[in-house]
Parts: C-alpha cells; structure tokens; sequence
C-alpha cells in the first residue's frame, strides 16, 4: 500500500503543467469639456444640445451632450448629460463613466455615476442622466460675470475590452531597455565621431545615430551637405541646454525629466529644434505640452510660433482660447506677446478679429 502511494505521488511531480488566464482589459481617459456664457444657452428649448468635440479610447470615439433645458419635457428644470458613442472599433462596447459639473474655485457640484455598466450596442447611442442637476441650483454655484457663468463637465470614462483567454508563461520576459543603453553611450563618449559647438558648449554625439533619426543631420553628415574638412559643427541660433534635450530624445525618445519643468519659452525653443531638423515626434510632443499650457500670458507668442511652423492643431486651439470671450482678448491685449504678435505676424490679427 506505502509504495503504491509513493509511486503515485512520484507520477503526480512528473506531470508537466500548463496554465492560462482570463483577461479583461480597461483603458481609462478624462475628457474635460467647458461650457462658457452658459446663459446665452438657457432657453434654447427642451430638446435641443451643445456636444463637446469627438474624443478617442482604444478606437472608440465618444461625445458628451449638453441639454441646457433638459432631454424631454419631463426634464425641463434640469439640464442633462449624456455620453454618446460615435462609433469604434466594434459595432458595441461595455464601459463605466462618471459625470461630473465642475465650477472654478469649487470643484465639482455634482456627479453622475453608473451603478453597473453599461455597454453601448449602436453607433449614437446614449446614456447618462435625464436630470443630472436642478438649473435653479447653478446662479447659486456661478457668480455670474466675474466668473463669466461658465462650468465644465468632466467624463471619466473607463472602456472595457472583451475578456480574452491567454496561455500563462512562466518566463517574465523584461521590458526593453534600448533606450537606456542609448543614453548611456551618449553620456560616456565611447565611440562618438562628430562634434557640435552650441553657444561655445561642445556636444559630441554618433553620427550614425543622429542621421537614422533625422532626415537633416542625415544631410548635414552623409550626404552632399557633408563637409569633410570641419572638425566641428557649429549650430547657430540655439541655446546649449535646447541642443541637449533635443539629443536626448534623439537618442532615447522621449523628453528630459527637467523639461516637464520647464519654461514655456524652453517648450518653444524646443520645438523650433525639432522643426529645424525634421524630428516629427518631438515637434508634436512640444505641441501638446504647448496646448496644455495655454493661457493669457502664452497664447499670442504660442499662435505666433505655431504659424510661423504650420502647427495647425496648436493653432486651432490658440484660436479657440482667443475666441472663448471679449474678457479674454482683451487681457491677451495688454500683453508684450500680443505687441510682438502684432508686428512679427500681421496676417494672424485678421483671424483673430
């Protein structure tokens, strides 16, 4: 009886074994969409909405609807919100979402929040909530003109992809470190064979490397604008700390940890280096920074930049902040950016009035 066991126990550790894993993959995003002069939008009619622009998760397109008189008749008194799915991927989608109308200097006054989710089985469809806040409550919450009786309703959408099976290794393979090692042989010299002067700061840097990333240095080292008599390169018109971070995505893609930090004027800079040497991803990197911080003391030299380097999107949206209200425009007036903005770029004040 003792062996029979022993020998079962014996087979039992012989055995080879598999495994697998259900998956169920979510991807978050927030989309955050203001409503200004919202009371020249009350009274517009029941039934009747604003919608935010389209945003992306994964491949799937949603909108937020806006009624500012409510979704039906028995909504009138409230206004309602709704998520609408515009189309993806899949012809339907499961996701959780929370609402939220956020005030400045408030934060949010109210919140909608799916008990369950719930999944979208057609192209603009709907879902949300008919009477999402009472209209009598806001002139409490918006301080009128001072605050220019405007809010923003923020969607934290989380899409659900479908659950999906998948075999279990047991060999944790690592992340890639390429980059890592990039910016190593970067900071130790070992091979470098060219060599810039920026603002009288040498730069050394492997030129087989910068050509496979930009199509200018490819130029400037390979081909007929090589000069093989000089020792040192000079690039004129760029500070040294520019020159640098445009190497180190250069040779790592992605951007210094001190240019999170940076001045606006630094993000600038940076993406008149990317243009200039045709680093696409970068000057997009820059752009999106650049967005971001847009407000009345960056929007004029923003919009200047982005005409004069056919930043269309950056300058759609520097337009848009000029156009959110007289208040606005007039603020940006006062500024030294406006002034310069004025004389450097004439054509632009056409598109501004």
């Amino acid at each position: 009886m003792a062996s029979r066991s022993t020998s079962a126990a014996n087979h039992r550790e012989r055995l080879l074994e598999t495994s697998s894993r259900c998956v169920t993959e979510t991807f978050e995003l927030a989309h955050n969409f203001e409503v200004t002069r919202y009371s020249l939008l009350d009274g517009m009619g029941v039934g009747k909405f604003v919608s935010s622009s389209k945003f992306s998760v994964q491949g799937y397109d949603w909108k937020i609807r806006f009624y500012p008189d409510g979704w039906r008749e028995e909504d009138k008194g409230n206004i309602s919100v709704f998520l609408v799915f515009c189309g993806g991927v899949t012809k339907s989608i499961k996701v959780n979402f929370i609402l939220s109308l956020l005030v400045k200097d408030q934060g949010s006054i109210c919140t909608g929040t799916l008990t369950t989710p719930y999944t979208f089985e057609s192209v603009d469809k709907f879902w949300g909530f008919a009477k999402f806040v009472q209209k009598s409550k806001l002139p409490q919450v918006m301080p009128g003109v001072d605050n220019n009786d405007c809010f923003t309703i923020r969607c934290d959408l989380t899409v659900m992809k479908e659950p999906r099976t998948e075999a279990v290794s047991t060999i944790a393979v690592p992340p890639s470190n390429l980059h890592q090692h990039f910016a190593s042989m970067l900071k130790n010299g070992k091979g470098v064979d060219v060599k810039f002067s920026v603002g009288r700061q040498l730069f050394s840097a492997h030129a087989c490397v910068l050509a496979a990333r930009s199509p200018v240095f490819m130029a400037e080292l390979f081909g007929q604008m090589k000069e093989s008599t000089v020792s040192c390169i000079e690039v004129e018109d760029m500070e040294p700390l520019i020159f640098e971070a445009l190497l180190h995505f250069i040779y790592t893609d992605s951007l210094p940890e001190t240019l999170y930090i940076a001045t606006n004027a630094a993000t600038q800079n940076l993406l008149v280096a990317a243009d200039r040497y045709g680093v696409d991803r970068l000057k997009t990197m820059c752009e999106e920074k650049l967005c971001i911080d847009i407000g009345v003391q960056t929007v004029a030299t923003t919009l200047a930049l982005a005409d004069q380097h056919h930043c269309v999107e950056l300058k759609d949206a520097c337009l848009r902040f000029l156009s959110s209200g007289d208040d606005v425009r007039q603020a940006v007036k006062g500024t030294d950016g406006f002034k310069h903005l004025a004389t450097s770029c004439p054509s632009l004040m056409m598109e501004i009035v």
